[in-house]
């Protein structure tokens, strides 16, 4: 073997090398940038809970989560058909390396120090703030602003609660050290209601009380975290799920599903 010829068969194994490290790092390989052709492969948590999947079931199209992601799979051509689930923990999802899904959707919040592992996407959903109470406390009825506000309220120190209490309820809420210790005021009745995040009012209602609801949410003032889809560093399919979502921001889909799945199908009214 000659000389020259060597370098030839060096470089060019070089170079096939070099695209199979790409490939592996977007974890695609298909002419459309999908992990499978022709298959949009989506990946939510184990379980995955209301309102953001409901019954644990992804591919039924139904909670909040599950429908944005079927919406941003038609307005990028896929259909419903097309769209495959997967599941993944939270941490995993985030973590650097190459992944075995295209999108990964269970309210990641967007902040630079995961955009150096993984994309994110621009946000399907920005967090407002929500009333947790229980079935016994005289909050559980009071959904407007009036009846509210003569409430003894509860957040967790260093939350955006506190600012969101006192600008729309015009009122000084009790300051706890934690969210734990605000649930144990709110079951010991020092409390009517807390104030909190959206997300984690409904985890609180659902699993740290035993007659726990979400009353109420606050108008959305657009300060709260914004979540957005997770995809694998560099993506070819990034700046189209950008592109989709911006398209069912401005025809007004984002916010017909916010108002389905996080007020109507919730039960949980706008305080007005």
């Amino acid at each position: 073997m000659t000389r020259s010829l060597r370098l030839t068969l060096t470089v060019a194994t070089a170079a096939v090398a070099a695209l199979a490290l790409s490939a592996c790092a977007s974890g695609s390989s298909s002419a459309d940038g999908t992990v499978t052709d022709g298959k949009l492969t989506i990946a939510t948590g184990q379980p995955a809970y209301s309102p953001w999947v409901e019954d644990n079931k992804p591919q039924s199209g139904k909670g909040f989560e599950s429908a944005v992601a079927y919406a941003v799979a038609k307005e990028m051509g896929y259909a419903k058909s097309d769209v495959v689930w997967k599941r993944s923990t939270f941490d995993s999802a985030i973590a650097p390396g190459p992944k075995d899904w295209d999108l990964n959707i269970q309210q990641f919040s967007i902040d630079a120090k995961r955009k150096k592992a993984v994309d994110m996407s621009s946000a399907y959903y920005t967090t407002t703030q929500a009333v947790v109470t229980t079935a016994k406390s005289k909050a559980v009825d009071h959904t407007t602003i009036d009846a509210l506000k003569k409430d003894a309220i509860g957040v967790a120190t260093g939350s955006t609660s506190i600012a969101s209490v006192k600008s729309v309820l015009g009122v000084t809420p009790q300051v706890f050290n934690s969210n734990d210790d605000a649930v144990l005021a709110l079951k010991s009745g020092q409390i009517d209601a807390i104030v909190t995040d959206l997300p984690t009012a409904f985890t609180m209602a659902s699993a740290q009380l035993d007659d726990g609801t979400v009353s109420a949410q606050f108008p959305a003032d657009g300060k709260g975290d914004q979540f957005g889809f997770v995809l694998p560093k560099a993506s070819e399919l990034t700046s189209k799920v950008d592109k989709a979502l911006a398209a069912l921001q401005k025809d007004g889909t984002l916010e017909d599903l916010q108002t389905k799945w996080l007020s109507s199908e919730t039960g949980t009214p706008v305080l007005k």
